[in-house]
C-alpha cells in the first residue's frame, strides 16, 4: 500500500477500471486512439467554456537534455486531456471545457498574458528548463499574486540541482521543503501517506517492473514545496517520480494501470482540489 487507504486506493481503482475498461472506455485516454505524443500545442489560447478547473500546461525553451524526456511537452497531450476528464468524472468539481466540449487543457508561456487566468500550472521535465529574464519576473509575479505551479517527472540530482537554481531565480527569498506527512493537501480527497514512485512505462516494461528510474539515485520519491510566508504553497515539486504517466498510459497497459493509475489519480485530484480551494 503507497498512497491511500485501502478502503480509498481500492474504491479509486475500481471506479477508474469502470470508466476505463466499461461502457465510458470510448470517451477515456488518449493514447493510442487520437493522441500520442505531440511536439507542438494542440490549441492556442485558454478554453472558451471557462469557469471551473483548467489545467494550463507551461510552455518553455530546453536548454540541456535529460534521459527518455522531451522537454515541457513531456507526456502532453494524454495525460493532461486524461487528467481532465477523470477529474470531471470522480469529484463534483466543475471543470472547463472547449467550445467542442473536450476537457480544457490549455499550453500557456509565461510570457502569454492568459498565465495570469491560469490559477493552477504545471510543468514536467524542469531539469532542462530555461527561463529569460523576462519569464522570471512574470512567473514571480504569477505565483506571488495567488498562481500556484506543480513540477513534476524529474530524475536525479542533476536535474534537482539544476531546477532549484531555476526555480531560486524566480523565487529567491523562499525556502524549499519536504511536504510534511500530515499537510491537508494530502488528505483534500484521497489519504495519501507517502509518495508513489511512478516510472515511465518505457521503462517499467524495458527493466522488467523496476520504479527508479535512475537506479540508486532517485530511489527515493519526494514532494517538496516552497510556501510564501502565510504557508501558502506556490511551487509543488514531484522529485524522482512520474505521476503524469499514470494519467497518460491509464488504458495502454493493465497491469500497469492497477500498479500506478489509481496512485497518480489519488494524488493528482488533492493537488488540483487544493489549487482550486487555496
Amino acid at each position: 500500500m503507497t498512497l491511500t487507504s485501502l478502503t480509498g486506493r481500492s474504491g479509486l481503482l475500481v471506479l477508474l477500471a469502470l470508466l476505463l475498461f466499461g461502457a465510458a472506455a470510448g470517451h477515456a485516454q488518449r493514447w493510442g486512439g487520437r493522441g500520442g505524443w505531440r511536439s507542438a500545442p494542440e490549441r492556442e489560447g485558454l478554453p472558451e467554456r471557462r469557469g471551473g478547473f483548467t489545467f494550463c500546461r507551461l510552455l518553455y525553451n530546453s536548454v540541456r537534455a535529460e534521459p527518455a524526456g522531451h522537454g515541457w511537452n513531456t507526456d502532453y497531450p494524454a495525460s493532461d486531456h486524461n487528467f481532465m476528464l477523470r477529474l470531471s468524472q470522480l469529484t463534483t468539481a466543475d471543470v472547463s471545457r472547449w467550445a467542442d466540449g473536450e476537457p480544457g487543457y490549455a499550453v500557456v508561456r509565461a510570457t502569454d498574458r492568459t498565465l495570469f487566468e491560469c490559477p493552477f500550472l504545471f510543468a514536467s521535465d524542469v531539469g532542462t528548463a530555461q527561463f529569460s529574464d523576462e519569464e522570471v519576473v512574470l512567473l514571480r509575479q504569477y505565483l506571488l499574486k495567488g498562481g500556484f505551479l506543480w513540477v513534476d517527472d524529474f530524475w536525479g540530482e542533476r536535474a534537482w540541482t539544476y531546477w532549484s537554481e531555476t526555480i531560486r531565480r524566480v523565487l529567491p527569498f523562499y525556502e524549499v521543503t519536504d511536504l510534511p506527512s500530515d499537510h491537508p493537501l494530502l488528505r483534500a480527497a484521497y489519504d495519501v501517506q507517502s509518495v508513489p514512485q511512478i516510472p515511465s512505462i518505457q521503462f517499467w516494461r524495458r527493466s522488467g517492473g523496476a520504479t527508479s528510474e535512475r537506479g540508486g539515485e532517485s530511489a527515493q520519491p519526494h514532494l517538496r514545496a516552497i510556501r510564501d510566508e502565510q504557508g501558502r504553497i506556490l511551487v509543488l515539486m514531484s522529485h524522482n517520480t512520474d505521476i503524469a504517466d499514470g494519467w497518460e498510459r491509464e488504458g495502454e497497459d493493465e497491469a500497469f494501470f492497477f500498479a500506478f493509475s489509481g496512485d497518480a489519480y489519488a494524488l493528482g485530484i488533492n493537488v488540483a482540489l487544493w489549487a482550486l480551494t487555496h
